[in-house]
């Protein structure tokens, strides 16, 4: 039997690091991260435990890079749904769609990786991070702004602010007042994204570019 190629290998290790990525949204997502053991995620991955620790430096970066890689296939598949568009206003109400959807339908998943953000080892920049921020970038590029570097870490920190107020215990804030709010700063129209139904809190039906003038 001939050896495998260097190609056949590095598929080999996408595939396997892929699925502990999966394995750890699932299993924190139904137990909770205490409850979570990388002996669990590998065996749920079907790997061998010892690849944990080649790929992952621990637990907290391994669920960091597996929200972020959640995040990136969510908001990428809002922005592919049919009917495709190239419209900048509509990219960007499924982006922020996605995003508090995320908030809303995984509230443990996301509660936990906000919380580890905010710990001592912080923000961690991962091949998954880095794809998700470049797709919210081209979002914004999308959108028409003028200044790119500067609004694109201002929509990343409205949304995160945005995740942290939907689930932020014992006081949480209508994921549908946030929605109104992101929509109206950026002039976008209630019914574009995935709307929530009844009349939009906060009278956003003024079109974008009546916002704009």
């Amino acid at each position: 039997m001939s050896p495998r190629s260097a190609s056949v290998n590095e598929e080999l290790r996408r595939r396997s690091r892929e699925r502990l990525l999966q394995a750890t949204v699932e299993l924190v997502g139904e137990y909770g991260y205490e409850a979570t053991k990388l002996g669990d995620i590998a065996d749920r991955a079907g790997a061998a435990r010892g690849l944990v620790s080649y790929y992952f430096p621990g637990k907290r970066q391994l669920l960091q890079s597996a929200v972020h890689r959640l995040m990136h296939m969510t908001l990428q598949a809002a922005l592919e749904r049919e009917p495709r568009t190239e419209d900048g206003d509509e990219l960007l109400a499924r982006a922020i769609d996605a995003i508090l959807g995320l908030a809303r339908e995984q509230p443990r998943l996301m509660r936990t990786h906000m919380a580890g953000i905010l710990q001592a080892d912080g923000f961690v920049r991962c091949p998954e991070q880095q794809r998700l921020a470049q797709l919210l970038r081209d979002t914004v590029v999308h959108y028409g702004s003028p200044e790119v570097d500067v609004d694109y870490p201002l929509l990343r920190a409205l949304l995160m602010g945005a995740v942290f107020a939907v689930l932020l215990p014992g006081a949480p804030m209508p994921a549908t007042l946030l929605r109104a709010e992101l929509f109206q700063r950026y002039g976008l129209d209630w019914e574009r994204g995935v709307p929530p139904g009844g009349e939009p809190p906060g009278g956003t039906r003024t079109s974008a570019s009546d916002q704009r003038r």
